[in-house]
């Protein structure tokens, strides 16, 4: 397993911009009364396959590779992006899902990953940085807070009923070898976000070139930043390199590593 992330940091103080993409936005505590609730569309049925499949490896880029899923290349693991502090420390919060009817235990849903996930987390600060039911945005990476809630996400028909929590519950147990029949869907929104081609993946390369800064400043779209972080992914110079040589552009790469510590986690492929 790779090295644990550092300790997440305040970072910045907060941005305002744009809403982040669906489910990208960190759960939030529920509205009081929400016994009725209009749906935009219903949630898409789910099955899960019986098989598992083989745990994924990490080139030399530092990419995740899923044998059976070649198109879909996060760059940090369900484990990484919690340990380096995301969701304002929310997302495993307990919950009562309007998709399932049910409600969900922090302590009981942490029991299906591993424990190794969260033990540089350390016990005094797994509830801050898992499961606080107040959004708490010096827990993030950035210091910022980038999000809605799950009322929002619900209402939208974005919530599968197997994946009551979300997205990253989802990728979760997909990063676990899990496989269900809203797979496609899943990988498609990642992709959409932080993919080759992906809305903020795309925006921020362009927000640094345009701010002719390093590729790795924390300046520059800290809310962006976070975002992709909430989508397993982070931004790397070669990637970085890559969408300006696409697009026509000169890449800025002054000040390449005048970043402070917390924002400097880099990975070694396995």
């Amino acid at each position: 397993m790779p090295p644990p992330a550092p300790p997440p940091s305040a970072g910045a103080a907060a941005y305002r911009r744009r809403p982040a993409p669906p489910d990208a936005r960190p759960p939030a505590p529920q509205p009081k009364s929400t016994t009725s609730l209009a749906y935009k569309a219903p949630p898409p049925k789910a099955s899960v396959q019986k098989s598992k499949a083989k745990a994924p490896t990490r080139n030399a880029d530092g990419d995740w590779c899923f044998a059976d899923e070649p198109g879909f290349r996060p760059n940090l693991a369900p484990y990484e992006v919690l340990q380096m502090g995301s969701f304002g420390g929310t997302y495993f919060r307990p919950i009562e899902s309007h998709v399932t009817q049910s409600k969900f235990k922090s302590s009981e849903v942490l029991t299906e990953y591993p424990k190794e996930w969260w033990a540089p987390m350390g016990k005094a600060n797994m509830k801050r940085m898992l499961a606080t039911t107040a959004y708490d945005q010096t827990v993030n990476t950035y210091g910022v807070k980038c999000g809605g809630d799950l009322y929002m996400w619900e209402s939208s028909g974005w919530i599968n009923a197997i994946d009551p929590y979300g997205a990253f519950q989802w990728y979760c147990r997909f990063f676990l070898g899990r496989r269900c029949s809203d797979d496609a869907r899943q990988i498609s929104r990642f992709n959409k976000c932080m993919g080759p081609t992906g809305r903020w993946r795309s925006t921020l390369c362009g927000k640094i070139n345009n701010a002719n800064t390093a590729f790795d400043s924390r300046n520059v779209s800290p809310v962006i930043r976070q975002t992709l972080q909430h989508w397993g992914y982070r931004l790397t110079e070669k990637h970085y390199v890559a969408h300006c040589k696409k697009k026509g552009l000169t890449p800025q790469l002054v000040g390449r590593g005048a970043v402070s510590s917390s924002s400097s986690y880099e990975e070694d492929s396995d």
